[in-house]
């Protein structure tokens, strides 16, 4: 086989696409997205209370809780990639087997969803490590 004929193709130009990549920035943007589809997706109508996916999927037994855990083991897996220190990753993962584990109680868990938010803490412990360690990955809103 000839391999020169592969070596002499252009190059496709990969568009970069904002939360693709190992990068801090990038790693940001993924986990604030996915806090927020977890966390404050949806608004509570009459007391605007902002709830997500954690609170809504907690409603179905077993398989919601399984879902929205392993759903917050992932935002510890990528603070795990970028180095954070291990009593960190400890302390996330305590928040999300806290959650999960009240968040399996029927309906006092599904109550306790709507209050505990252990991916906005993770978020926040997250965002604590990157602008100190990473301040280039921040986000100026305006």
């Amino acid at each position: 086989m000839d391999h020169s004929a592969s070596a002499n193709r252009p190059q496709r130009i990969r568009p970069e696409l904002p939360g693709i990549g190992n990068d801090p920035a990038s790693v940001r943007q993924r986990v604030e997205m996915l806090e927020r589809v977890l966390e404050r997706s949806f608004t509570i109508p009459g007391i605007r209370r902002e709830v997500g996916l954690d609170a809504i999927a907690g409603l179905v037994p077993v398989l919601g809780d399984v879902l929205t855990a392993a759903m917050g083991a992932y935002i510890v897996w990528e603070a795990r990639n970028l180095g954070l220190p291990k009593w960190k990753l400890w302390r996330m993962g305590a928040n999300v087997a806290f959650d999960t584990a009240l968040g399996a109680v029927p309906l006092v868990g599904d109550a306790f969803d709507l209050f505990f938010r252990s991916n906005s803490r993770n978020l926040r412990i997250l965002r604590k490590h990157l602008d100190k360690h990473h301040p280039q990955s921040r986000v100026i809103e305006g």
